[in-house]
C-alpha cells in the first residue's frame, strides 16, 4: 500500500459520505480503517449505520434484519419501514452533524434500498425515490462509495466454512436470501454509479483489505482533488 499523505483530509469536514455494497463486500472493514484515519488527523466523525444508529430505528432494525420474518414482510412494508429508520436517522443525528462541520459517515443508505428493495425486489426506482424525498428532506449524500464483489468472493467472505447456499445463525434476514437475488442487488448499485457517475465511486473489492483501502483513498483523493 502506498503512503498515505493526510493534509488532503480536511476536505471531509461537513459532508456526507456512504460506504456501500453488496453483502460480503468488506464495506464495513475499509468503513473502520477510513474512520480511524480521518479521526487521527483530528477531524471530528459521526459514524451511522442503516437500518439503525437511533433508539427508534434500532428498533426497526430488529424488525427487519430477523430470519424469522423472512416469509412475513411484503415488500413495500420492507422498503418503508427502512426509509421510516432513515428519516429518523437523518433528523436526529445526520443533519445536526452536518451542521457541526463533522464528516458523516453512513454504513448503508438510500442507496441499499434502490439495490436490494428496488433492483432485486421490484419496487420501481422512482417510487423509492419519491418516497425519499419525504424520509431525507433533501439530505443526500456527498458521495456514495459501493465496493464491488462477485458473489463468489462474498459468500466465501460471509461463510468461509460453509457450502453454497448454506447458511447459519450469524447470518441476517437480507443475507439469506438466494444467489439471484444477491447477483440483482450487485447489478443495482453498478447501474446506480452508472446513471450517476459524479456522486458514486465505485470501489474493486475484490482483493485483500489493504489493496482495498489504498483504492479507496485514491479514489477519494481524486474526487477532493
Amino acid at each position: 500500500m502506498t503512503p498515505i499523505d493526510t493534509t488532503w483530509l480536511n476536505k471531509l469536514r461537513g459532508r456526507f459520505i456512504v460506504f456501500d455494497g453488496p453483502d460480503g463486500s468488506g464495506k464495513s472493514t475499509q468503513f473502520t480503517r477510513l474512520d480511524g484515519l480521518v479521526k487521527s488527523a483530528g477531524i471530528e466523525v459521526c459514524e451511522v449505520r442503516e437500518p439503525g444508529g437511533t433508539y427508534i430505528g434500532e428498533q426497526v432494525r430488529r424488525i427487519l434484519l430477523d430470519p424469522s420474518n423472512t416469509d412475513e414482510v411484503d415488500i413495500r412494508c420492507e422498503m418503508l419501514l427502512f426509509m421510516a429508520s432513515r428519516a429518523q436517522l437523518v433528523a436526529e443525528r445526520i443533519n445536526p452533524a452536518i451542521k457541526a462541520n463533522k464528516l458523516v459517515l453512513a454504513d448503508r443508505f438510500i442507496s441499499s434500498t434502490l439495490a436490494y428493495q428496488g433492483t432485486a425486489g421490484g419496487i420501481d426506482v422512482a417510487d423509492i425515490l419519491r418516497v425519499g424525498q419525504i424520509a431525507l428532506r433533501n439530505t443526500w449524500p456527498d458521495l456514495v462509495v459501493v465496493f464491488d464483489v462477485d458473489l463468489p468472493t462474498a459468500r466465501k467472505r460471509m461463510s468461509p466454512l460453509l457450502r453454497e447456499n448454506e447458511f447459519d445463525a450469524t447470518h441476517d434476514r437480507m443475507e439469506i436470501k438466494g444467489a439471484a437475488f444477491h447477483e440483482k442487488v450487485r447489478q443495482g448499485y453498478l447501474d446506480q454509479a452508472a446513471n450517476d457517475p459524479e456522486r458514486y465511486l465505485v470501489i474493486d473489492a475484490r482483493d485483500d483489505e489493504d489493496v482495498v483501502f489504498d483504492r479507496l483513498i485514491k479514489g477519494l483523493r481524486a474526487i477532493l482533488g
